[in-house]
């Protein structure tokens, strides 16, 4: 029996939007991850970008559980020497939530050109209205709605 390799023909992409209010930061970023992947489809392939379109809405009411919010640290290195900043994620969300949720989706995708090309197919927006109504995006419901 040979492999199966889906052809670029043969790859559909849907869109989905997931609302953030009162989610797990995590969690919502899981799931996002295996939507852009394509994990959810019977053609999946690990080397071959069979994921959908994702919308994230509402980004800006993300709440991370057990006090992460200030003990998890962000770091960004500019290269040189000093050049080390450090920030905790409730400073990151507060300034720029939609970068926490980014960083967080971009760090659970395969590295590479193959991560790179699923990452553009990543819309995330700070309130509840996005431009992306005509594509008819299917709205993502969690069994764990709420976060506790």
């Amino acid at each position: 029996m040979r492999t199966y390799s889906p052809k670029a023909s043969e790859i559909t992409r849907a869109w989905h939007v997931i609302d953030a209010e009162g989610m797990v930061l995590g969690r919502i970023c899981t799931e996002a991850a295996r939507l852009l992947r394509g994990k959810h489809k019977t053609t999946f392939a690990p080397h071959i970008d069979t994921g959908d379109h994702v919308i994230i809405i509402n980004v800006d009411k993300v709440v991370l559980t057990s006090g992460k919010a200030d003990k998890e640290m962000f770091y960004r290195y500019s290269g040189y020497p000093g050049g080390l900043k450090s920030e905790s994620y409730a400073q990151l969300l507060g300034r720029k939530p939609a970068e926490a949720v980014r960083l967080s989706v971009k760090g659970m995708l395969p590295k590479g050109p193959l991560g790179r090309q699923q990452m553009t197919k990543l819309k995330i927006y700070a309130g509840a209205e996005h431009p992306h109504t005509a594509q008819a995006p299917t709205p993502i419901v969690f069994a764990h709605a709420k976060a506790r």
